[in-house]
């Protein structure tokens, strides 16, 4: 079982990606997905989760507003929609599965991690 990222790039300032994450091979009843992402010498940060039993979600302060995560129709794919870039944005960003679903945001509590994607956001 593994997770996949796809769909980082360079963007200008105040662009938009679309981050992906395949969980096709999480056979999990109920789970949560989340967003994390790391820049170089900082600890992990957790952006965004959601649930896959309601498809609720969390997000952190930093990015409230800009960012959304969602599955699609067949919950095999989570996305990220980064909005409104910004420099401090830069970071590889990953996904990760938490066999509870309980919107945790501590990479801790993550079991499943996928290899990461760089986001680089510059003029």
């Amino acid at each position: 079982v593994q997770l996949v990222e796809s769909g980082g790039g360079l963007v200008q300032p105040w662009g938009s990606l679309r981050l992906s994450c395949d969980v096709s091979g999480f056979s999990f009843d109920d789970y949560a997905i989340a967003w994390f992402r790391q820049v170089p010498e900082k600890e992990r940060e957790g952006i965004a989760v959601i649930s896959s039993s309601d498809s609720t979600t969390e997000y952190a302060d930093s990015v409230k507003g800009r960012f959304t995560i969602s599955f699609d129709d067949t919950k095999t794919t989570v996305y990220l929609q980064l909005n409104s870039l910004k420099p401090e944005d830069t970071a590889v960003y990953y996904c990760a599965a938490d066999y509870e679903d309980l919107l945790r945001i501590d990479p801790t509590d993550y079991g499943l991690w996928g290899q990461g994607t760089q986001v680089t956001v510059s003029p």
